[in-house]
């Protein structure tokens, strides 16, 4: 498991080795004058990404995706992005706002999931657990997909609105697990609470025997939680890319949503098999929807204002300076009126 100073040197070596990229490549560019056409990325087992939607659907036009490998940790994607060594990734806001006050050349371009009625992370025990409140988690282990990110900002949001003390929440372990081994993890009592969420939960529940202590959905309402981001450098040499790519994924987004979702389903079903990476594609069923709050993944100042209070409260940014509005930019989304 990832310490958090290993997190920290992480971070610091993405800003160092993007600056490089960045002084590095800028002249080449300018001087072939072409844009990039081929995006490289990360993907997520048994699950359809909305690039990836937008690709089939034909909506990114000449654009091409690159799968290089899967990851189950939005820090780590969006560092991957950072250095270099993937063109885009996907991640918490929070998460984003913490990589961007370390210096990283990134910016948000568009949301890709988030937080509604049935698009949520529920936080799981065992019927019969004897965990009842959020004081009983002291002394406990969750068990989430990265640490920094989405599920250790509602944890603590939870038991800062609880009344726990700082010490009382440090006494809070979060466990990483991969997602697919989470609900068996928490069944042979390996981890107290299970951070669940979309097709995976729903399969979880259907099995039974299991509840929510808390949900994001319960504690914050519907909201965009996470976004793509690129790096800076590259929007700069590829703004046309740039536009075909976000506005691709808007459109994929609102495609899901105004599709029924049998058809839906359906269509990721003929993802899987056509991209042939041996997935189990049994969870597709519980589908329902990406979450994300707004048009075409417009992205709201608010969705990023909300996460630098928080972890202004809580000390993380350690009194750096950040604006919401430097993190992020709808000038590529054509559903935003974006016209780069």
């Amino acid at each position: 498991m990832t310490t958090r100073r290993s997190a920290l040197a992480l971070f610091g070596a993405a800003v160092l080795t993007a600056a490089g990229l960045s002084a590095c490549g800028d002249g080449d560019a300018a001087a072939s004058g072409k844009q990039a056409t081929e995006l490289r990325y990360q993907g997520s087992v048994g699950t359809v990404t909305p690039a990836e939607l937008a690709e089939d659907l034909g909506y990114l036009g000449d654009v091409k995706l690159k799968w290089i490998g899967n990851t189950i940790s939005g820090p780590q994607d969006i560092q991957a992005a950072t250095t270099g060594d993937i063109d885009f990734g996907g991640a918490f806001n929070g998460a984003i706002v913490k990589l961007s006050a370390n210096r990283a050349p990134i910016t948000a371009v568009v949301g890709y999931y988030g937080v509604d009625k049935d698009s949520y992370i529920g936080y799981f025990v065992l019927d019969g657990s004897p965990i009842k409140t959020a004081r009983d988690l002291i002394g406990k282990k969750i068990g989430v997909n990265t640490l920094g990110a989405h599920s250790e900002a509602i944890t603590k949001t939870y038991l800062t609105r609880a009344g726990l003390t700082p010490d009382e929440i440090a006494q809070v372990e979060l466990v990483v697990v991969p997602p697919v081994n989470t609900e068996q993890s928490l069944r042979q009592k390996q981890i107290d609470v299970a951070a669940l969420s979309g097709t995976l939960r729903d399969k979880a529940l259907d099995h039974g025997g299991i509840h929510p202590l808390y949900t994001d959905f319960e504690l914050l309402g519907p909201f965009t939680a996470g976004s793509y981001v690129l790096r800076d450098d590259f929007i700069k040499k590829n703004p046309d890319t740039v536009k075909t790519f976000v506005t691709g994924v808007g459109k994929a987004l609102d495609w899901s949503r105004s599709t029924p979702r049998e058809q839906v389903i359906e269509r990721f079903r003929e993802i899987l098999k056509k991209r042939a990476r041996n997935e189990d594609d049994s969870q597709l069923q519980y589908w329902k929807s990406y979450g994300v709050n707004g048009k075409g993944g417009v992205i709201a100042e608010k969705e990023f204002s909300t996460w630098i209070e928080w972890l202004n409260g809580t000390g993380e940014l350690k009194g750096k300076d950040v604006k919401a509005t430097d993190l992020f930019t709808n000038q590529y989304n054509a559903a935003a009126g974006g016209a780069a």
